[in-house]
């Protein structure tokens, strides 16, 4: 434990190594996050590292050794079969606890918070656990949340193109290697034969994603549905995050051969009449959302917003009860990092603002 201010709550990110703990690490510096102790944790793979924020050199703990008391706020990207372990834990010790993981966002007790859209649920915290929702589900929320309080939102029809840092460093590694392999051997041949190049086997994506796109993310539900565990996110918790119980909502997920940032292609039908230019009325003032008239990976990258354009009326529903749109939003930043701090900081404001 570090001390960086007299002032303040005690913060622990668990994942402090990894891509998504790297970038919280820097938005906790970016927003001047009120932090009087600071601690970062890891697996014993990662212990020992040295960590430098604002000048302090920060030693990993390993978690399993780590005295939890004391932690007022702990925020994770770990992967959630460790906050299933350990969300408990911290919180048993004290801690309210910030998940970045897919373990504890449809569970009962745990809200399930965008910054933006539902900062009232932080009211109640029983379980003292906190739910990040997914990167697609939460690039679509703020748009959707302003929409869908002017005009009443009854579906929503979205194809995601998705980002490799979606899946982790390896994903990135896989594009790299693969985009290696391609200009080198003449990645022009592409355009008359998908065999022409001899690519290394996929190591992360389940196909070759260099100049490709791939419509299989994350792993088929038992249920018979024949959807992806990635495809149901955006259904089960966009209900929960609008409180919208019978949302209609349909999703496929596609991983694209972009570094950073997903894109949406989203169909919404409402049940009043809306236009493109009433929309946009709505969004320019929406919180989280910037207008862009072509929204793309390379603008959203490294950016907080939800970019929103290409709004028009959708011919496939009847009248003007339909929007089509593009929305595009840094899967590393707004969709874990970012949101994630954001949240700490509406509860260091609601159950903290006496160490203030």
């Amino acid at each position: 434990m570090v001390q960086i201010n007299d002032k303040g709550v005690n913060v622990a990110v668990l994942g402090a190594t990894g891509q998504v703990g790297m970038v919280m690490r820097r938005i906790l510096d970016e927003r001047d996050f009120p932090v009087k102790d600071l601690r970062f944790l890891a697996s014993a793979h990662s212990a020992g590292t040295v960590l430098n924020w604002r000048g302090h050199d920060i030693v990993v703990e390993d978690v399993a050794k780590a005295d939890l008391s004391g932690i007022d706020i702990a925020v994770f990207s770990a992967g959630g079969g460790t906050s299933k372990v350990w969300a408990p834990k911290f919180a048993e010790a004290g801690a309210y606890v910030i998940d970045n993981s897919s373990q504890w966002r449809m569970h009962d007790n745990v809200p399930l918070v965008v910054a933006e859209v539902n900062p009232e649920d932080l009211n109640d915290v029983p379980d003292r656990i906190i739910a990040n929702p997914n990167c697609t589900t939460m690039a679509c929320m703020p748009a959707m949340k302003a929409l869908s309080d002017a005009f009443g939102l009854r579906r929503l029809i979205v194809s995601s193109y998705q980002a490799v840092s979606g899946a982790g460093r390896a994903g990135v590694l896989q594009l790299m290697n693969e985009a290696k392999a391609a200009i080198e051997q003449g990645a022009d041949k592409l355009v008359f034969d998908g065999s022409a190049i001899d690519f290394p086997e996929p190591t992360k994506v389940v196909r070759t994603i260099a100049f490709n796109a791939v419509p299989f993310i994350g792993a088929i539900v038992d249920d018979g549905s024949e959807e992806t565990d990635e495809e149901q996110k955006l259904r089960n918790e966009s209900r929960k995050i609008l409180h919208l119980p019978e949302l209609k909502a349909s999703c496929t997920c596609v991983r694209i051969g972009v570094f950073t940032a997903h894109g949406m292609s989203v169909n919404a039908e409402f049940e009043k009449d809306v236009t493109p230019d009433e929309a946009r009325a709505v969004l320019a003032k929406a919180p989280g959302v910037v207008l862009d008239d072509i929204p793309t990976p390379q603008l959203a990258a490294g950016k907080d917003p939800s970019f929103v354009g290409r709004i028009r009326q959708d011919q496939a529903v009847d009248g003007k009860k339909g929007l089509s749109m593009f929305i595009t939003n840094d899967n590393l930043r707004k969709g874990a990092a970012l949101n994630a701090i954001e949240l700490a900081e509406i509860v260091a404001r609601k159950h903290f603002a006496d160490q203030l």
